[in-house]
């Protein structure tokens, strides 16, 4: 497939770089600076552009088979909502329908997934400014009629991929471990793009 993955430099993107070559896909990686990912291959095509610029990402998702949205900002900034609408939008013009958008537990109806300190010491604490630009990208993939799925892992180990994980869990589930490499992320959403088992849907992913 032609994919192409916005957020290629940041931790979930890179790794979905590293796979998704692996599984033979022809890969885009969209990203402001690309002399942050050191990747080098034949199928890996590197645009530079910002995910804030609607023209750069219409130009860059034309001809594409799906997209793959990993974008963040750390604890702070707007970019996942507003750069993950500027996809959509482009998406809609281009006619390319298929949409993996990782966001995180506990948006929506996996709040209960937490425990407190997740809950209250960091969502609404250090991280409450990420945690509400998660609520409005989310939103925004709802609204869309693209065929989307929102993964929604926990909190990001670096542990190697294992393909051993949960997910599809129930919003009010506290057995999971909180946790999960970086690695099955991105194995969990490559694997999907061609799976219907989560269309529009949000599934949680955790250990």
């Amino acid at each position: 497939m032609k994919l192409i993955i916005f957020g290629s430099t940041g931790s979930i993107g890179r790794e979905l770089v590293r796979q998704g070559l692996e599984h033979g896909h022809l890969i885009t990686a969209f990203t402001r600076d690309p002399s942050k990912l050191d990747i080098r291959h034949d199928n890996l095509k590197v645009v530079r552009g910002d995910a804030m610029d609607l023209p750069s990402v219409e130009k860059a998702v034309q001809g594409q088979d799906a997209v793959l949205c990993s974008l963040g900002a750390g604890a702070k900034g707007t970019v996942r909502a507003r750069g993950t609408k500027n996809i959509i939008r482009a998406m809609e013009k281009a006619g390319v329908r298929r949409l993996v958008c990782q966001s995180s537990l506990g948006v929506g109806d996996s709040w209960d997934n937490l425990n407190l300190f997740w809950k209250y010491v960091m969502f609404r604490g250090f991280l409450r400014h990420a945690y509400a630009d998660h609520v409005s990208q989310e939103d925004h993939v709802r609204q869309s009629d693209l065929d989307w799925t929102i993964v929604r892992p926990a909190a990001f180990t670096d542990g190697n991929l294992t393909g051993e994980y949960r997910h599809g869990f129930p919003g009010n589930d506290k057995t999971t471990k909180l946790k999960i490499s970086r690695d099955d992320v991105a194995e969990f959403m490559l694997k999907h793009l061609t799976q219907e088992e989560y269309l529009r849907k949000t599934p949680g992913l955790s250990y």
